[in-house]
């Protein structure tokens, strides 16, 4: 199927490749082919395939069923069958070309690659071809014999022959039409049921072997054939001709017809300016939570109920919004794991993403909400799934929700879907393959975690669920560890910062204690005022009161009243109530301390106190002299007994009776807190040094692929025949790579014939992994997995190749 494939490549235009390119960007990922034979292994590939016919709408894939089910497809025969004129045929048949996933043969017959047929054991309800099964082990030539006398037809001559005398007698519904005619009473109702319920079904064995019976009658003249005793078979072409001239397989072409109404696009835009800010306020507030209070985990996985509603009280989030955010902020890796605490909390990546500018902020949830692997607001049995838990159904719901939002951007400007039942059947039209219990269960959840977000409103995508939606291709998966590129798409960068452009950064302060925001905060100000005041109300204007408890709040986290007024000030005017309130509270804190100690040194001479409280060497002990005869320390009592003896003193404990106590001590190792990892070519390192070691930037993106117009131009240029290459690569190696034994050296060969994967050395004592190599003079030009780019190594210059696994 390789070689059809890259024949036809080979006759393609510029233009045509570059739109398969584009359209299988599998096909051209890193290492990127260089040579057509090495593109039709990758167009080939039968995951790949699949994946492809994944995105394909209904009519592809109908046409593709219907081809496998022919013997001898072309366009025109296909048009034929569906019984529709060739010009309804072909934009769709194109369709299948520019995926590379059928292609006409020079007899203009259609081939299809190979994983096209995985997706039906049974295409349109249809068998195996007679073919299949008269050239099975299981035939003997004395029943192909018997077949043959039973059908009229002469009995000798070549096998071959025999079979295709038969296959044209079966194949013809006239003739067996006219063989019924002989038939026991009840073989046509038979052979009905086999050719529309079929077509494999269970049957009484007991009745292929009793005269008489329609089942005999059938076996014996090759109209149905049993597998094993208690199933049969009806061939292809006898149930397609019992289904009559009038049988089409099913052909919609035209997409189902989505209900809509008007919308008022500016109250859209507005919608998507209140409900974008939002979202990065409300996710800031609650991973400043978790920082705070770890969030537990359950032993069977996920956050429970009790927490998510204790975390929605604590931020002003509805529970609905928690769950979404809290899942949104774990695969954007701002929330982890970890050991220490026992929960979940804010990582490194958060610290980050804080300090970056706005739409920066947006863009990390959002891209993070279109690659996740499970649906937040999806209710089974009426219940929500557990947050955080596990989702069988995975990458399915991802496809769904891109499929849902990629076909709302169809609908026209100034429009809204109507009713949801409409919109999932034309859903299901442009993903058909998507399961469709899976689909009516998860899609009411992707709107309204879509609305959520701001992508949707008032049943209408919005400028940021538009930008979005166009990335579909480039969406990535939950699991990957660098960021996507859906976050630096420049049109989702600029719908993001419009989205946030109205977030205001100013309040307005009343004599009544109250802080007024007239739309959306932005994230900076809605904290400061969350840590100052208690918020009451939001939405289009949001509502902060000051009270002595909120004061007294923010004075407990270090704020000094001054430094407190001073920022207030800085988002607006400050009343005079507001400033009294302030002041009295800061009078008023700190009146009363309370201390926590780590233990109490007591002596009756206060002359000693005072000489181990100025002692040097006791400084990390962190002693204080409450009176003239009691000491207290912020260490623990073992650790302040240890200090004071190494320095010469003989303290004694005393329990909580005012006893002494003698301690038994036990001499432990110090606990090691690193985490050992196993690094690359053997060697172990505590975990803590080794991620130091790899600190990387804040976001990673991945080495871009190929243009892929400019890469089918460069694949045209320099395509040539393997032929020029056979015998050449070996006698090449063998000249020029004269440090390698012969085992090498034809390990070398494969990675240049083959392209397999291995690890060289260079004499400099350089390494890299490469494939897909190519000669060029004494050099090879291949790929290098540490460079992420084609490099060109010295042959001369390898001593070593390994095998890469």
């Amino acid at each position: 199927m390789e070689d059809h494939l890259l024949g036809w490549l080979r006759t393609l235009e510029e233009d045509r490749l570059g739109r398969i390119l584009a359209n299988r960007p599998d096909a051209i990922a890193a290492p990127w082919p260089r040579r057509l034979d090495t593109l039709a292994q990758r167009l080939g590939n039968g995951f790949a395939v699949m994946e492809t016919l994944r995105r394909l709408p209904l009519p592809c894939l109908q046409l593709a069923e219907a081809a496998l089910a022919m013997s001898r497809p072309t366009a025109t025969g296909l048009a034929d069958f569906l019984d529709l004129p060739p010009e309804h045929v072909a934009p769709w048949l194109e369709h299948l070309y520019d995926h590379a996933l059928a292609w006409p043969g020079d007899d203009g017959m259609l081939h299809l690659a190979e994983g096209v047929a995985r997706w039906w054991a049974a295409p349109l309800g249809l068998g195996e071809p007679i073919d299949h099964h008269l050239n099975s082990w299981t035939i003997s030539n004395d029943a192909l014999r018997a077949l043959a006398r039973g059908l009229g037809l002469p009995a000798g001559g070549h096998k071959r022959r025999t079979i295709s005398r038969v296959i044209e007698v079966l194949s013809d519904a006239g003739r067996v039409e006219a063989l019924l005619g002989n038939a026991p009473e009840g073989t046509r109702a038979l052979l009905d049921r086999f050719a529309w319920d079929g077509p494999v079904l269970d049957v009484d064995g007991g009745r292929f072997v009793t005269p008489g019976t329609p089942e005999k009658w059938c076996a014996d003249h090759g109209l149905l054939f049993r597998p094993n005793w208690h199933v049969a078979e009806i061939p292809r072409e006898v149930a397609l001709g019992r289904r009559g001239p009038s049988y089409h397989p099913p052909f919609r072409p035209a997409a189902p017809e989505v209900a809509t109404i008007p919308v008022d696009p500016e109250e859209v835009d507005h919608l998507m300016t209140l409900a974008a800010p939002h979202v990065v306020e409300r996710c800031a507030a609650l991973l400043d939570n978790t920082s705070k209070t770890p969030l537990p985990l359950l032993k069977t996985g996920g956050v429970g109920v009790r927490e998510v509603r204790r975390v929605a009280k604590e931020t002003g989030c509805d529970e609905d919004e928690t769950r979404l955010l809290l899942e949104v902020c774990t695969v954007a890796r701002l929330l982890a794991w970890d050991e220490q605490t026992g929960g979940m909390i804010p990582t490194e990546r958060f610290d980050r993403w804080r300090l970056d500018e706005g739409s920066a902020r947006l863009r990390v949830l959002l891209s993070a909400w279109w690659r996740m692997e499970r649906s937040s607001l999806r209710k089974i049995d009426g219940k929500y799934a557990t947050v955080l838990g596990d989702d069988p159904s995975g990458s399915a719901v991802a496809q769904i929700r891109r499929a849902v939002l990629s076909v709302l951007t169809y609908l026209p400007a100034g429009t809204a879907f109507a009713d949801r039942d409409s919109l999932l059947a034309n859903v299901h039209w442009h993903a058909p393959l998507i399961d469709g219990e899976l689909l009516l269960s998860c899609a009411p959840a992707v709107l309204d975690e879509a609305t959520l977000l701001g992508l949707l409103a008032n049943n209408a995508l919005t400028d940021l669920g538009r930008a979005l939606a166009g990335l579909t291709a480039k969406a990535g998966d939950e699991n990957d560890d660098a960021v996507p590129l859906v976050e630096h798409d420049p049109v989702l960068a600029e719908a993001a910062t419009r989205a946030l452009a109205s977030v205001r950064r100013s309040a307005l302060f009343g004599p009544d204690l109250t802080a007024v925001v007239t739309g959306p905060p932005s994230a900076e100000l809605a904290a400061l005022l969350d840590r100052v005041a208690e918020r009451e109300s939001r939405g289009a204007a949001s509502v902060w009161r000051f009270t002595t408890e909120s004061v007294r709040r923010a004075l407990d986290h270090g704020y000094e009243p001054d430094d407190l007024l001073d920022e207030l000030a800085g988002v607006g005017t400050i009343p005079q109530p507001l400033e009294y309130l302030v002041r009295d509270t800061a009078r008023r804190h700190g009146e009363v301390t309370v201390t926590t100690v780590g233990c109490v040194i007591q002596a009756g001479d206060p002359a000693l106190l005072a000489e181990i409280a100025a002692h040097r060497r006791l400084i990390r002990l962190g002693l204080r002299l409450l009176a003239p005869t009691v000491l207290v320390s912020a260490a623990g009592a073992e650790r302040t007994l240890a200090l004071l003896r190494e320095n010469g003193y003989s303290p004694v404990p005393v329990s909580d009776s005012g006893e002494i106590t003698i301690i038994h001590r036990v001499r432990a190792e110090e606990p090691h807190h690193g985490k050992l990892v196993l690094l690359p070519g053997g060697q172990v390192a505590e975990v803590a040094d080794y991620l130091d070691e790899l600190e990387a930037p804040p976001y990673m993106v991945g080495e871009p692929t190929p243009d892929p117009y400019e890469h089918a131009r460069r694949l045209l240029a320099t395509d040539r025949p393997d032929a020029e290459n056979n015998g050449r690569t070996w006698a090449v190696i063998g000249r020029m790579a004269t440090r390698l034994p012969t085992a090498q050296q034809s390990l070398l060969g494969f990675v240049v014939d083959r392209g397999v994967r291995a690890g060289i050395t260079l004499t400099d004592g350089l390494t890299a992994t490469i494939s897909h190599g190519e000669l060029k003079g004494g050099a090879l030009d291949a790929w290098c997995e540490e460079a992420g780019d084609y490099l060109e190594f010295p042959l001369a210059e390898i001593v070593e190749v390994r095998g890469g696994f």
